[in-house]
């Protein structure tokens, strides 16, 4: 994720020394500023041993809702800082382990499932309002629904909800057990607050993006250094 938002600032500095100069600052520009950002993403945890890692499995997901504003620079508009507020989710899927969220102590317990019983479905949700704010480039401001973007940034949030969700109950043989549902809520073992780098690239009202987590993901001593992060798509527009 690292190397991902370091080829886009090399990218995006290459590119913006290589255009024509240009007086900026007396051209008519589109009123579009990313206004709306919505995301779809697929999350990973990095930082984590091979005794999690090789649990985790399937599409693990997250999804993204920002509201913006978008302040050009006067003396050129290609450039601009917006700020906003919104709220960001994650769900990463399990296979034959539990998260015991509810636990009492203060150590985050990962249930090793291999020779017990076990959800077929399984994963951990947590939920985030945030502040993201963007220093973003234009290439085209006059057309910004056909020009290049790209954006660099951090986000600050504050946690609203985690929990587990589990269905269909398995014995270790992967025999049905019962289909009902079982979920459980606490936040005790995460950090609440969670800072993140941001970067985006792509054209017009698409583009591509990816998340990284700068804090840990659980309290000091509640389990491994968790550094999650997303990599998607976003939607932006308005």
């Amino acid at each position: 994720m690292k190397k991902f938002i370091l080829v886009l600032f090399v990218f995006a500095t290459a590119t913006v020394s290589a255009q024509k100069k240009k007086d900026w600052s007396k051209v008519e520009l589109d009123k579009a500023g990313d206004h709306i950002m919505f995301q779809l993403s697929s999350d990973h945890w990095g930082g984590i041993p091979d005794s999690i890692s090789s649990h985790i499995k399937g599409l693990s997901r997250g999804m993204n809702l920002y509201i913006m504003m978008n302040k050009p620079f006067k003396t050129d508009p290609r450039w601009s800082v917006a700020f906003g507020i919104g709220v960001g989710s994650s769900s990463i899927l399990f296979k034959k382990m539990g998260v015991d969220v509810k636990a009492g102590g203060g150590v985050l317990p990962f249930i090793n499932q291999d020779s017990l019983n076990h959800f077929k479905k399984y994963k951990l949700v947590t939920a985030y309002l945030e502040a993201p704010v963007e220093i973003r480039y234009t290439f085209n401001p006059e057309n910004t629904k056909k020009s290049w973007k790209i954006a660099v940034g951090v986000k600050v949030g504050t946690m609203l909800n985690a929990h587990t969700k589990g269905k269909f109950l398995q014995d270790k043989y992967g025999n049905t057990i019962n289909s009902y549902t079982a979920k459980e809520s606490r936040k005790n073992f995460f950090n609440t607050t969670r800072l993140c780098g941001t970067a985006r690239v792509g054209v017009g009202n698409f583009s591509l993006f990816g998340s990284y987590q700068l804090n840990s993901f659980l309290k000091d001593g509640a389990g491994p250094a968790i550094k999650p992060y997303q990599i998607g798509l976003c939607l932006s527009g308005l």
